[in-house]
């Protein structure tokens, strides 16, 4: 019960009334109800959040630390991610003032969790690329067939490409049967790995209830693949997260769809919160494309996904939302090796031209990765 989660909050307030604003954060975190209404010692005392930092930010930002109770973050078979999350924020992510900014965890905490089962060290092993930076390309547009989605797949796997994933929209529609698409996506990307030598991997979208994911996995299995894509925020953080414990053997790319529903800081998400719950690396835009994020922000959730801590493995970056070719030397500069790059569109759009252009995409990675 001494345990404690070190939670920070950015929180729009004035200096007179941070104190106040701090200590109702604190409650509402952790048993929601006036304090003169409890009379248990080991709930006021072991329970009940407690402030611990307040630090002005400017522009009237404070930045608010409380500690909150480990063991309400905990269920009877270990960590439960979706209470874990309820505690970080469940009500106060109504409070509009309030954004979920970081968090620290006391020794052992993270082992409740499992963090990710391969990270970029396993990843680099099923590529065969144990320096250069990653490549990777997405399977488009909503409303092909198994067949058209396997001539694309087939086409960038000759091209060299080391990840070929669907796209997230891509689920389980009548058009494109989960179980259909799988097998010829897979089948597609072995022909062309038996004539290029190069372990391209496919990863396809699971989605659905958990008994849905369940089938799915059977069914990628019985493929022959050996990684997946998933949307956690979509599918749900105790469906991710236990689907992640129940298949350790098979590596996880993290998909942001919803990430950008709530106050959430995106470094905290993608950096900390995806990988103490499994993934294995991260999909998140990158700055100057399709999306909003700055570099600072592209920075700082590479560098929290790498980084040490808590003793779990790192998760690989994968910076995607809009890539060109022409942005591959300037995005290594950027991350470093320790990245897999994400281009999808601009492969498709080459056409006849695919397997020529995603070759070229491939060469400069290695290329870029070598300067």
């Amino acid at each position: 019960m001494d345990q404690r989660v070190l939670v920070t909050y950015r929180v729009r307030g004035e200096a007179a009334t941070i104190k106040e604003r701090a200590a109702a954060l604190a409650v509402e975190q952790s048993v929601e109800m006036p304090l003169a209404a409890i009379n248990e010692r080991q709930v006021l005392e072991g329970i009940v959040g407690q402030v611990a930092t307040i630090a002005e930010r400017g522009g009237g930002v404070f930045e608010v630390g409380i500690a909150l109770a480990a063991a309400t973050m905990l269920g009877r078979r270990g960590g439960e991610a979706g209470q874990m999350l309820n505690m970080l924020f469940g009500n106060s992510s109504i409070h509009d003032d309030v954004v979920l900014w970081d968090i620290a965890l006391p020794a052992g905490f993270a082992n409740a969790f499992g963090g990710p089962r391969h990270g970029i060290a396993g990843l680099r092993r099923r590529l065969g690329a144990s320096a250069r930076a990653l490549t990777c390309a997405a399977l488009k547009p909503q409303g092909l067939g198994p067949a058209a989605l396997a001539a694309l797949a087939g086409r960038l796997a000759l091209g060299g490409i080391d990840m070929i994933k669907d796209d997230h929209g891509i689920a389980d529609q009548p058009y494109a049967p989960f179980a259909e698409r799988v097998r010829a996506c897979a089948g597609a990307t072995r022909e062309a790995r038996a004539k290029t030598g190069h372990p391209t991997c496919y990863a396809p979208n699971l989605s659905g209830s958990l008994d849905d994911l369940r089938r799915q996995i059977d069914a990628a299995r019985g493929a022959g693949v050996d990684t997946v894509l998933i949307a956690p925020l979509v599918v749900g953080l105790p469906a991710f997260q236990t689907i992640v414990r129940e298949n350790p053997d098979l590596a996880f790319l993290a998909h942001p769809a919803l990430a950008g529903a709530g106050r959430i800081a995106p470094a905290l998400l993608y950096g900390k919160l995806f990988r103490l719950f499994g993934a294995d690396a991260v999909i998140y835009p990158h700055h100057g494309g399709r999306f909003g994020y700055t570099p600072e922000t592209c920075r700082a959730i590479a560098e929290t996904a790498r980084a040490p801590w808590a003793g779990l493995a790192p998760a690989l970056p994968v910076p995607a939302g809009g890539m060109i070719p022409a942005r591959v030397p300037e995005m290594l500069a950027f991350y470093g090796r320790d990245t897999m790059l994400l281009i999808g569109g601009a492969l498709l759009a080459a056409g006849a031209s695919m397997v020529t252009e995603t070759s070229a995409f491939v060469r400069q990675v290695a290329e870029s990765s070598d300067v």
